[in-house]
This record gives structure tokens, sequence and C-alpha cells, in this order.
């Protein structure tokens, strides 16, 4: 089994647990936020992002610093046991895919679809609410929305929505006719 599929395996399981825990103590919506902090937290942080990959940190460092991290994003204390475990179990690696798996669980449960808008520039709460209408409408269900700002667009939208992508951006469509001139001359 190659490592991509086997951490997907611990990712999810992992997940599972800890969505059937914040279920167990009415705490979904706090985690599902704790997680969404802690996602955009690994995002910003390179430093972040080599304490969770870096096999050469103690488990004992790891834990130190995960505490730290947590106290002042104020998460909750069961996302605190939770990592703590992770951090014990040398599970970190698999954070960034078992907030993924989290977040995948909370939209099938409730009927949500999730999707990814990159624009060139940051949209406006006008265009936001239109794309959320028309995803409801093409979809028939919710979408929970990740934008994203993608200077090198130039213009237009790139959206993925679970293994679907649309690619209307002016880059790939100047890309596109680049490949087609040359194919003619």
């Amino acid at each position: 089994m190659s490592a991509t599929l086997n951490m997907s395996g611990i990712a999810e399981r992992y997940a599972s647990a800890l969505y059937d825990l914040a279920d167990d103590q009415r705490m979904i919506d706090g985690v599902a936020n704790d997680l969404a902090g802690l996602n955009k937290a690994l995002a910003a942080s390179p430093d972040f992002q080599t304490l969770i990959r870096s096999p050469l940190i103690s488990r004992e460092d790891q834990a130190r610093a995960i505490e730290a991290i947590l106290a002042k994003g104020g998460a909750s204390d069961l996302i605190r046991r939770f990592l703590l475990v992770v951090v014990d179990h040398r599970r970190l690696p698999a954070l960034p895919a078992i907030i993924a798996a989290f977040q995948k669980i909370l939209a099938d449960r409730r009927g949500h679809v999730s999707a990814t808008v990159t624009s060139a520039q940051p949209l406006s709460s006008t265009q936001l609410s239109a794309l959320r209408s028309a995803f409801k409408e093409g979809l028939g269900r919710d979408v929970d929305m990740e934008t994203h700002v993608d200077e090198s667009l130039i213009g237009g939208l790139v959206v993925k929505i679970g293994s679907r992508m649309i690619d209307a951006s002016v880059k790939t469509k100047l890309q596109n006719l680049q490949v087609a001139m040359k194919e003619v001359g």
C-alpha cells in the first residue's frame, strides 16, 4: 500500500473518531471552527508546517508547540486532547488530511458540497452570493465555499467541486489560444 493511501486511511479514521467525539459532546461546530483556524494557521506558517512534518522534532517538543498554538488560538479542550493523541501516536504529518477528512464528513452529514473558488481578485459579497445561488441551483445542495486569490489568473475563475474542476480563467484561455496558434503555424 502506498504512503498516500495509508495516510488517507489514517486521516479518515482519526477524523471519524473526532467527529464522533464532537457529536457526543455537542461540539461539532466548535470543533469545525477550531480545525478551520488550525488549517489557516498551517497555510500561513512555514514553521507550523515544519513542526508537523519533521521527524526530527521530538514528541515532547511537538506537544509543547501544539499546546502553545492552541492556547493562543483559544481552541477547545477536546481539540487540545485530540491533537495530543495525534502527536503521541506520531500522526501529526496527517493533520492537514485529518482536517480535510473531518470537513468532508461534516459536509456529507449536513448535505453540503465543498467548493474551492480561485479568482484573480478578491470577490465581493455580491459575487459570492451569486456564486452560492448558482451552485445551489445547479447542484441542488448548499455549498461550502473556500475562496483563494491568484493574480496570475488575470481574470475569470477556477472552481473545484469534488473531483470536478471548471477553469474559466483568462490565463487558461490564453494558453489554449497559444497552443492552437502553434498548431496552425
